[in-house]
């Protein structure tokens, strides 16, 4: 059955995955607000929570590619009518997921200390660093399972169930957020940032039995890997590999962020930290074209209707864009009141004032990468995609930080760094697109 390319369609696909792509950055938000206002060393609190925040998104997203590649794969096969030829594939995925997952965990545990240090943590921000890792890692797995499942549904072209995963993760975590971070009067003591970090976790549980019971109530996926090795197998895992390198080369860009702003001083760490979770919240919402890109691409290749791919890409970044333009309205009109939402130190909102406009403007630009992002992943180009981070990250991000350093720009040089690391992004995928698919459309 041919896909039909049309406002509906796409925002069919669009709107859930919004709705559970923001789920994960609300999950860092909500950390990040409620502990930022905790009464004792809620400066020292909220660096911690940025630093930790900024190292495990490395790493669930360094690992969580294999939720692009099994998308990408499975919607393939639904284009070309050849869905039955992977059933056995996602099961082998996830467990390939979740084995990686465990090494990851238990080759950083023992040395969480000399992580952050690496990081410029020191004296009771590593303290805090270390005892809200210590926590927070044991959900690592939990999200790497979700991320998997979520795939195998995106793949489906189904984002509905995505989404109601999402919603419930969210709204759990805020709830327990309060409840564990500030305590129930005559019931639970305060727990502080240790009480944020279990909120987390809980959520994460909850999230990933959720999904195990989705995937095997609603599909007809097998959860028990069988032998033989699918012949699939080797394309996911060199599609994930180059999803790795990408992943990594963009780590080094927020890791670096991170680094940087944390030598700063801790007013601006702080700050960063506020600028950092906007601007991961406006690039989720936006990023649920870039969803339906990928679902709705990945299908299109399938079947080799070149002229509803051409015609899916400016749909859905016209679509993204009015999105942005909409957030930025909305960034401006509560430019002080979304500071306030997080912290309460005088020193630290007038630094995240001083650099929030940057962040608001970028958004445009934000969207083409984003949504051009998603859509390359949905047609397999995971090599193109690494080459383009790897050449971001060196070429652009990198040596405009070290401008930004060498002229004193501070936390302005930062942001100007990662803003001209999403112009080279974007630029090199609307370039790519037009090359290769322009002259398939003729052809036809």
């Amino acid at each position: 059955m041919k896909t039909a390319v049309s406002f509906k369609t796409i925002n069919k696909l669009a709107i859930p995955a919004t709705i559970a792509g923001i789920a994960e950055p609300i999950l860092s938000i909500t950390d990040t607000a409620i502990v930022g206002n905790i009464p004792t060393h809620g400066l020292e609190s909220l660096a911690a929570v940025g630093i930790v925040g900024a190292f495990l998104s490395m790493l669930i997203w360094i690992l969580g590619q294999t939720r692009s590649a099994i998308s990408a794969i499975i919607a393939q096969y639904l284009g070309a009518g050849k869905l039955n030829d992977v059933a056995n594939l996602p099961a082998q995925a996830i467990c390939l997921n979740l084995l990686l997952s465990i090494l990851i965990l238990l080759s950083t545990i023992f040395i969480v200390e000399e992580i952050f240090q690496l990081l410029n943590a020191s004296g009771r921000i590593l303290e805090f660093c270390v005892s809200y890792y210590s926590i927070r890692v044991w959900g690592f797995p939990l999200t790497l399972l979700v991320f998997a499942i979520m795939g195998i549904f995106r793949g489906l072209q189904n984002t509905y169930w995505p989404m109601m995963i999402a919603i419930v993760g969210a709204v759990l975590n805020i709830i327990l957020d309060f409840a564990l971070v500030y305590g129930i009067p005559d019931l639970l003591e305060p727990l502080y940032l240790e009480g944020a970090a279990w909120a987390s976790l809980i959520s994460q549980a909850v999230m990933a039995t959720m999904a195990l019971i989705l995937l095997i109530s609603k599909t007809n996926i097998k959860l028990i890997p069988k032998f033989p090795i699918h012949p699939e197998l080797g394309r996911l895992v060199v599609m994930s590999l180059n999803l790795f390198v990408r992943a990594v080369a963009l780590n080094i860009t927020l890791v670096l962020a991170v680094r940087e702003a944390a030598a700063l001083g801790d007013r601006y760490i702080g700050a960063h930290t506020i600028a950092i979770n906007l601007w991961l919240f406006a690039a989720f919402f936006i990023d649920g074209y870039g969803a339906a890109g990928n679902i709705m691409g990945g299908r299109l290749l399938g079947a080799k209707d070149y002229t509803n791919l051409w015609k899916l890409a400016k749909k859905i970044i016209l679509y993204g864009t009015v999105v942005s333009i909409l957030l930025m309205g909305i960034g401006f009109i509560l430019y002080r009141p979304l500071g306030q939402l997080f912290s309460n130190e005088t020193l630290v909102l007038d630094t995240f004032y001083s650099i929030f406009y940057i962040v608001i403007i970028a958004l445009p630009i934000n969207t083409v990468a984003f949504v051009f992002d998603g859509l390359f992943k949905g047609l397999g180009e995971m090599k193109y995609l690494r080459n383009v981070l790897l050449t971001a990250t060196f070429l652009g991000f990198i040596p405009m930080l070290l401008l930004g350093k060498y002229l004193g720009l501070g936390l302005h040089g930062i942001w100007i760094a990662i803003t001209l690391w999403m112009v080279v992004r974007g630029g090199a995928l609307v370039w790519k697109f037009r090359r290769k698919f322009r002259p398939l459309l003729q052809k036809m």
